[in-house]
């Protein structure tokens, strides 16, 4: 005999777990925050203890460094601009791979999508007459950074889509590929002489944080982090608001009962790296329109797989990412600013503890979490 549907039954009929989602409206949101939230912070005093650990051993006190850290990042306008310019890519990188993780892939190709569309954004600065003003040029280095990053993005896709190829193994070897064919055209096409960089662009250059105010002089923050603002606002929008969004996030928890439903599996897959690495190119702006001005080899090197730590850390959520992109470039740049102290590649360890954690302590809190809350109901 079937089971009995518990929308039917009496609330005093229904099992524990069920009574308590109808009489506590508010404790599933309660539980959603609890597990968003407790496993980065496990992370951060983890790594906080090993941050001790390390320190001491090198003779020096936790509370110096650590003040020290954040004196030279949040400390003055010019190490939070380059707190700001760091983590404007890292956000672009980071949403770029929790939106393939909320489809269920792994895109580890976001260092060559990001390099793609900076390199397409610089092509379009070449052949642009000189004088246009930025906001007329910034649509269609908008677009061609897209395109670009988006184009190395599809590529894995339509093959998982088409022919089951592992998005993990295509877009870590394009990164080679990309990369490769990237350095070669700049190098023997066009890069200025003696340089490993193009030419400067001609029009469309963004201005400066430090044109705006002058306290931020020196460092490279620009206004492309409103564009990251808006990537994560439109993001978010596109995942929870959308029914594109929707068929996404059905297909990462389940794509059996997606396409049981009538959802368009492959259809979804390669939208969804394609758009994961459209995401990723625009972040190239950072540097080609905002600082440097020019497309240079090696300008990318690492955003990628940091993205992937700021997607972790951040719970793939937009916020969540913001939030994570901030932490992760105060730590890059602090370590410079305790390299007095202790070697900077200290911090390079403190970040790789936060991913461990966050990786180890995920379905832990979750465990201790809901055993309490278990125990509570009883």
């Amino acid at each position: 005999m079937s089971a009995p549907d518990p929308t039917l039954m009496p609330v005093g009929d229904v099992p524990a777990p069920a009574a308590a989602s109808i009489t506590r409206p508010g404790a599933s949101r309660r539980t959603q925050l609890e597990e968003a939230v407790l496993p980065p912070l496990v992370a951060l005093l983890l790594a906080a203890v090993v941050g001790d650990v390390l320190i001491l051993t090198f003779g020096q006190s936790p509370g110096a460094v650590y003040r020290l850290l954040l004196d030279g990042t949040w400390g003055n306008a010019y190490g939070f601009g380059q707190v700001l310019y760091k983590a404007t890519t890292l956000v672009f990188t980071g949403l770029a791979v929790a939106l393939g993780l909320r489809a269920g892939l792994f895109n580890i190709g976001a260092e060559s999508q990001l390099a793609a569309g900076g390199f397409c954004a610089a092509l379009i600065g070449l052949v642009l007459p000189a004088g246009f003003p930025a906001l007329l040029c910034l649509p269609v280095y908008i677009l061609a950074a897209a395109i670009g990053g988006g184009a190395v993005g599809a590529v894995p896709g339509v093959l998982k889509a088409r022919f089951g190829a592992h998005e993990v193994i295509v877009t870590i070897m394009l990164n080679f590929i990309v990369l490769a064919l990237l350095n070669y055209l700049t190098s023997t096409r066009l890069h200025v002489p003696d340089t490993l960089h193009t030419a400067e662009i001609r029009s469309g250059r963004l201005p400066r944080l430090a044109d705006l105010w002058p306290a931020f002089q020196g460092s490279a923050a620009n206004v492309v982090i409103v564009l990251a603002i808006l990537a994560m606002v439109g993001l978010w929008w596109f995942l929870f608001r959308t029914r594109r969004g929707f068929e996404l996030r059905a297909v990462g928890l389940q794509p059996h009962a997606a396409e049981y439903g009538g959802i368009d599996v492959g259809g979804v897959t390669w939208r969804a790296l394609a758009l994961s690495g459209a995401i990723a190119g625009i972040g190239g702006l950072n540097y080609v329109l905002g600082y440097k001005h020019y497309y240079e080899e090696g300008f990318a090197t690492g955003a990628g797989f940091l993205g992937i730590a700021v997607a972790l850390v951040g719970r793939s959520h937009p916020l969540g990412i913001g939030l994570a992109a901030l932490l992760f470039a105060t730590l890059s740049q602090g370590g410079l600013a305790v390299n007095a102290l202790v070697p900077k590649q200290m911090v390079d360890v403190l970040q790789a503890v936060v991913i461990l954690a966050v990786a180890t302590s995920v379905p832990e809190v979750r465990r201790l979490l809901r055993m309490r809350r278990g125990g509570g109901d009883r």
